[in-house]
């Protein structure tokens, strides 16, 4: 078979890597192969037999004067024949009834070889490929979605995955099936005529030559339209997750025209590959079709001169000739398998190849009840080589403390917050839990014993109710309402259509944001964890429930060690101690009347807040703090 790839280190290295995939499932694709190589053997039975019963009416029509020319008794390919005995009519109706035995046995067959690579394909590798990618997502830093659109990893778990799956029933199980046939075929037809056979394929170096240079250059259009893919289901996401915004502005027909020009992107990039295609299936069929015009010519005399039978000579011989130009056909396919099946695989695996940055210790230490002590060595991170988040942080939080943040945005607050539960490690330092190096506990108990609520809530299509209990699935009722209690969310929630067990909508977009917030807040109340992250949790509530929340909170954060960014005033002044955060170090820590008392970016924030709210009470006659 021809290269359907081009020979590029890159691409052999895929082709290793898709042929060890498909060897995971060799018993199933053996079943496959079984089934296909019988229905070949019944396909060429069936035709050998046409091939006796012409010749076997030719030689009827010659003992009965009707043709002059004078015919031999049909000697049968493998041993199969006539006996002499048999009236025609009987011969006949058997050789029928043979015929027509073999095609139902191998429809059947056939029935089973579809099931069979279905059950394969889609059943097995498909399923199975999904899930590693989703499992590998789930242990991927945010780092590597903060680099990959939604669009295109959506793109790359649905269509690439069943791009790879090309790889198996249309390029390895179709070309070894292609392969052994086009075997059988020749050896077939050279047992019958080697001239003819000779004559006939003459025209199959040139299409080899002729598939390998079409597949070299339509893989680049391939990889072309699945980034412009990846553009178009990624501006749909955008709309679809920005339809406020779109309405808001009255943005409609520009989304509208943005849209359509990447799907014309889209059809324009597919029409120059089904152009090319279109053109080269013809080439192909033209190609395999003067085979035909030489069957005709060089068999037909051969069978004049009585060199080769009519019916089990030229008539098989056409046969075979036309399922050897069949399976040359499917060149055009399996070309075309082959290099979306390479573009779909090197997406599939740069996701499956991508580093997980944060993993467990070789031996971690397994720590499933943790106290809460949290501290920070001459901590540095950095998302991005040389861009420095956090610099020579260190900070000490006993077990039970609250620990406010507060800063302007970029300064560092939610870097800091993100390297308690590992979701990054720190370029240089130590996260100490318990004062042990965090990277050395177990991944699992670490974060279980974490409670966290982000500046953002998502909330998934579920119920209220699995909603507050999805980090801990088997809570029971009371626990799943104790926490909304506390989270001041029962009576809202109670307030619903079916109370606790009301389906919200994607992402509770039929929730305000302050609903949304406390349902994440009872979320992860209800893990009862000894560390809280709090990531500015009151941003999206009004002062009356904020204050309402954080009645209920100072029940929660008892005891707990708590990190809580916060910016306004009455939050901040909760905490045990607050640091202040200004490009990556802390500015300032103390309690917040320390912090009041002292010239710095605290103080001053203090003063705008105080000073829009109207409480000149704070301030005394010269305009300093009380």
């Amino acid at each position: 078979m021809p290269d359907m790839s081009p020979p590029t280190t890159d691409n052999w290295r895929l082709i290793k890597r898709l042929l060890r995939l498909v060897w995971r499932y060799r018993e199933n694709s053996l079943e496959v192969i079984s089934l296909q190589g019988a229905l070949l053997c019944l396909g060429l039975a069936g035709l050998t037999l046409t091939g006796l019963g012409v010749d076997y009416i030719h030689y009827t029509l010659s003992e009965s004067g009707i043709t002059e020319q004078s015919v031999a008794y049909p000697d049968g390919k493998f041993g199969v024949t006539v006996p002499r005995e048999w009236k025609p009519k009987v011969a006949i109706a058997a050789i029928a009834a043979a015929i027509l035995a073999f095609a139902l046995l191998r429809g059947l067959l056939n029935y089973a070889y579809t099931i069979s690579l279905n059950q394969l394909v889609q059943g097995k590798l498909v399923v199975d490929l999904r899930g590693e990618v989703y499992e590998r997502l789930q242990r991927l830093s945010f780092r590597f979605f903060d680099a990959n659109t939604t669009g295109s990893i959506i793109t790359r778990v649905t269509s690439d995955v069943q791009s790879v799956r090309l790889f198996m029933d249309q390029v390895v199980i179709q070309v070894f099936i292609m392969s052994v046939s086009l075997t059988i075929y020749t050896l077939y037809m050279v047992s019958l005529s080697p001239s003819l056979t000779l004559a006939c394929l003459a025209t199959t170096p040139i299409l080899w030559i002729f598939t390998t240079v079409f597949s070299r250059r339509i893989q680049p259009l391939y990889g072309k339209n699945q980034k412009l893919v990846d553009r178009l289901v990624q501006k749909f996401a955008e709309n679809l997750q920005g339809m406020q915004v779109v309405k808001a502005f009255n943005f409609g027909s520009d989304q509208q025209a943005s849209f359509e020009k990447a799907n014309e992107n889209v059809f324009q990039q597919q029409r120059s590959i089904f152009w090319r295609m279109s053109l080269f299936s013809p080439t192909v069929g033209f190609l395999t079709r003067i085979n035909v015009t030489v069957l005709l010519g060089l068999g037909g005399w051969q069978v004049i001169n009585g060199q080769l039978p009519l019916g089990s000579g030229l008539v098989v011989f056409a046969g075979l000739l036309e399922q050897f130009s069949n399976q040359v056909n499917q060149v055009a396919n399996v070309a075309n398998s082959m290099q979306q099946s390479l573009i779909g695989a090197r997406r599939v695996f740069e996701i499956l190849d991508a580093p997980i940055e944060v993993k467990d210790a070789p031996q971690p230490i397994p720590r499933p009840s943790i106290e809460g002590k949290v501290s920070l060595r001459n901590v540095s991170f950095a998302y991005e080589v040389n861009q420095s988040v956090l610099s020579e942080i260190n900070l000490d939080v006993p077990p039970g403390q609250c620990v406010a943040i507060l800063g302007a945005t970029g300064s560092g607050k939610s870097a800091l917050m993100s390297l308690v539960p590992r979701f990054f490690d720190p370029q240089k330092g130590q996260v100490l839990i318990d004062d042990i190096d965090a990277r050395q506990l177990k991944l699992q108990d670490l974060r279980r014993s974490i409670g966290i609520v982000f500046q953002e809530s998502f909330l998934f299509s579920n119920t209220v109710a699995a909603n507050i209990a999805f980090g801990h699935p088997e809570a029971t009722q009371e626990q799943i309402e104790k926490a909304a209690r506390i989270a001041a969310a029962h009576d809202f929630i109670c307030a619903l259509p079916h109370g606790y067990e009301t389906i919200l909508g994607e992402n509770g977009n039929t929730l305000s944001g302050g609903q949304k917030q406390r349902l994440a807040i009872a979320r992860a109340i209800l893990l009862e964890p000894p560390i809280l992250l709090l990531d500015d949790p009151t941003a999206a509530i009004d002062s009356e429930t904020e204050e309402e929340i954080f009645t209920a909170l100072d029940q929660a954060i008892a005891g707990r060690t708590t990190f809580l960014v916060a910016h306004r005033l009455n939050t901040l002044r909760r905490a045990d101690t607050i640091i202040v955060m200004e490009r990556g170090r802390i500015a300032q820590r103390g309690t917040h009347q320390e912090l009041l008392k002292q010239q710095g970016p605290y103080r001053r924030v203090a003063h705008l807040q105080l000073a829009d709210s109207g409480d000149f009470e704070t301030y005394n006659a010269e305009g300093e703090f009380q």
